[in-house]
């Protein structure tokens, strides 16, 4: 598709087009001019890959992509299709050797990607193998650029995309640092799908009011309410994002909260928990915060919601399906009774999470309604019309900035 096809509403990066969500010529440049584009995405944690040898496969979008520990102790990542005819090089989720060997021809490649030797390269007896212009040094696995940021390790095709550091920002920056304040520990995973596309899982991700109309969790038992504290950091360029709600307290007192969420069906004034012990939290971060939501665009979110803490990688398969991981964390110095506080903590959020699992429905409900609608819009003029940090969340402040850098990098 031609990008001129598309004109966008004359309101802005307040309304959105329907058809972005389902469209597969512009998923197919998503692919190419984001994802293959002048982005940092995600990739792994540095402690999933302690020793030398170690490995394990993600994606750049749909692009198959492996990251190795190498000898040489650094971090290193390429593309994950065979030099020679295109094979996988490498099928398992992750995995330890010496080399990267290709099971289809046998190329064998080192740890950083190069190519090391070709079966057969000399023939058998003198007859057949490859010519004697053939040069290994030119058939390496396509190389990223890596960066990490504390240990999170992204990486990049682009040799246009900026410094991580530069593409993250200070503003953004020191809300990861606020709450990766130690060393990783990884408590465990796990992944669904979703059946909608990822642009829908990311304007959820930085839609800062609907948790407390959404999630009856989050409002019965007073974990989040927009009465309370809060706001949204959005970084300059747009691209990213930080949500915020400091402690439990209503700016508001009780009884007039009580009232203003009166009639919404997500509180439930008389329920109680059984064990409110599991709500417990225990400060480590020194401000307060509660809840705080961060997303990278445009594969990468991190949470602290009390005191679970995981990532998120995003990632597309296909206009009306995306891949979702969690990776629970806590930190090397943390006690048994923290890891147990967070372990029962990470039953908020996940696949079947108290305050996860309606995330996972509502984009299918907005990917199965719009069939039929693909010119009209949505509506995003909560807080007006603007795309920059405020002092409150009952904005869509942070979900007009996504689309503000979307259409840069789109050309919309």
């Amino acid at each position: 598709m031609q990008q001129q096809e598309i004109k966008w509403p004359a309101e802005g990066n307040a309304r959105v087009p329907y058809r972005m969500f389902s469209d597969p010529d512009i998923y197919r440049d998503e692919l190419s001019r984001i994802f293959l584009g002048p982005t940092w995405q995600y990739l792994a944690l540095a402690g999933e890959l302690p020793k030398a040898g170690d490995y394990l496969t993600t994606f750049l979008g749909e692009t198959p992509v492996i990251v190795t520990r190498g000898h040489d102790g650094e971090i290193h990542a390429m593309v994950n299709r065979c030099a020679h005819r295109g094979n996988l090089v490498c099928l398992k989720r992750r995995g330890h050797g010496d080399n990267l060997t290709c099971i289809y021809h046998a190329w064998r490649y080192d740890l950083e990607g190069n190519l090391d030797s070709v079966a057969f390269r000399r023939g058998i007896a003198g007859k057949g193998g490859m010519p004697a212009s053939f040069r290994l040094e030119e058939h390496g696995l396509k190389k990223l650029r890596v960066d990490t940021f504390g240990d999170l390790v992204f990486g990049t095709l682009s040799p246009g995309a900026p410094p991580l550091a530069t593409y993250i920002g200070n503003l953004i920056g020191s809300r990861i640092h606020r709450v990766l304040h130690g060393k990783p520990k990884i408590l465990g995973t796990t992944s669904q799908i979703l059946h909608n596309n990822w642009k829908l899982y990311f304007e959820n991700v930085r839609d800062t009011y609907h948790a407390t109309l959404l999630h009856s969790f989050f409002t019965t038992f007073r974990i989040s309410r927009l009465t309370s504290e809060g706001g949204v950091d959005i970084a300059e360029n747009g691209a990213h994002h930080a949500s915020y709600t400091r402690n439990k307290v209503d700016r508001v007192d009780q009884a007039t909260s009580d009232q203003l969420y009166a009639g919404i069906p997500s509180l439930r004034e008389n329920f109680r928990l059984a064990d409110p012990a599991f709500l417990a939290m225990a400060e480590e971060f020194g401000d307060d915060t509660t809840t705080q939501i961060l997303s990278l665009f445009p594969n990468f979110v991190l949470q602290q919601i009390q005191n679970s803490i995981a990532v998120r990688l995003v990632l597309p398969k296909g206009p009306d399906k995306t891949e979702l991981q969690w990776t629970y964390i806590g930190f090397e110095e943390d006690d048994t009774e923290m890891t147990a506080l967070r372990l029962a903590q990470a039953n908020l959020v996940g696949p079947a999470g108290y305050v996860s699992m309606e995330d996972g429905a509502v984009g299918n409900f907005i990917q199965r309604a719009i069939p039929g609608a693909e010119d009209e819009c949505s509506v995003l003029e909560m807080g007006g019309f603007g795309h920059v940090s405020e002092a409150n969340r009952t904005t869509e402040a942070s979900v007009r900035s996504f689309w503000h850098a979307y259409r840069l990098l789109m050309g919309f």
